[in-house]
């Protein structure tokens, strides 16, 4: 049942998918809220633009569920809140807790994922454990109740503008095994630099689709030739957030995306097409 539910976020013909995330005000920090202030709006515009999945936190999921028509995008939901991405850094206590009964809420939301953290941060040791133990309490429920469960691996390195993710090759990769020995049926994770060393991570993961993560805001130039190498790896998919709901128009840049993702595209003939959107 894992892999009925896990197809509603995936193109039928590229088998790739692009998830727009909009959970970023579950983590409290200030940066992440342009763009989606109102989110019954930030919604209903990700929907408009065909995105094949939205990432959403349980509080907000009722405004993609709510909506009328078979076409939506499928929900994966993040079922773990934690503070790493925290305006004041370094946070001297760190934390990443799992909803009770996540599977149940997410069965109710009508999830065909959820997603939970597992974090390797640099002088907080704990984190790790403490992830752990959140994918073993839930691990159980989903494969008893057929709720796929996607893990994001990230490992992060301390800088003077807080924990920073580390995208070295080996630690991406051995990360991104973990997640996989832990029994995840979908893996977000960060790139690896460069984008040309990511084939070892998906060897890694062992036949587990690997979606690539987004992060700062970057130029529509820098995301779609980032995009472009990443296809060229075989990426499953991205899991895509600031660069597109910040964006001055998030419809045309998710056509955009979707261009180099799912219709084999350059990345400079889907910036032909974002100008003529």
């Amino acid at each position: 049942m894992e892999k009925y539910r896990l197809q509603r976020l995936f193109h039928p013909a590229s088998q790739r998918a692009l998830i727009v995330a909009i959970d970023h005000a579950l983590f409290n920090n200030s940066a992440f809220l342009p763009g989606i202030e109102n989110m019954k709006d930030s919604v209903a515009k990700v929907v408009e633009a065909r995105a094949d999945g939205v990432l959403l936190s349980a509080g907000e999921a009722p405004h993609l569920q709510r909506l009328p028509g078979r076409g939506k995008p499928g929900l994966l939901l993040r079922v773990d809140p934690a503070n790493f991405y925290n305006n004041v850094a370094p946070v001297s206590r760190l934390h990443c807790r799992v909803y009770e009964n996540a599977v149940e809420i997410a069965l109710r939301m009508d999830a065909a994922c959820i997603l939970l953290n597992l974090l390797q941060i640099d002088d907080h040791p704990e984190m790790l454990n403490q992830c752990v133990e959140n994918i073993l309490r839930v691990k159980n429920d989903c494969d008893r109740y057929g709720m796929p469960m996607a893990v994001e691996p990230l490992s992060f390195k301390t800088s003077k503008d807080g924990y920073v993710g580390d995208g070295n090759p080996q630690r991406v990769t051995t990360l991104a095994r973990m997640a996989a020995e832990l029994g995840a049926d979908l893996i977000k994770t960060d790139a690896t630099e460069p984008e040309e060393e990511f084939h070892r991570v998906i060897e890694a993961a062992s036949g587990v689709p690997v979606t690539v993560r987004g992060g700062s805001r970057a130029s529509d130039r820098e995301v779609l030739e980032h995009t472009e190498r990443l296809v060229a790896q075989g990426v499953a998919g991205l899991i895509y957030g600031r660069n597109i709901i910040q964006h001055e128009n998030p419809a045309a840049m998710t056509h955009a995306l979707q261009a180099v993702l799912h219709h084999g595209k350059s990345a400079e003939e889907a910036l032909e097409l974002l100008k003529a959107d």
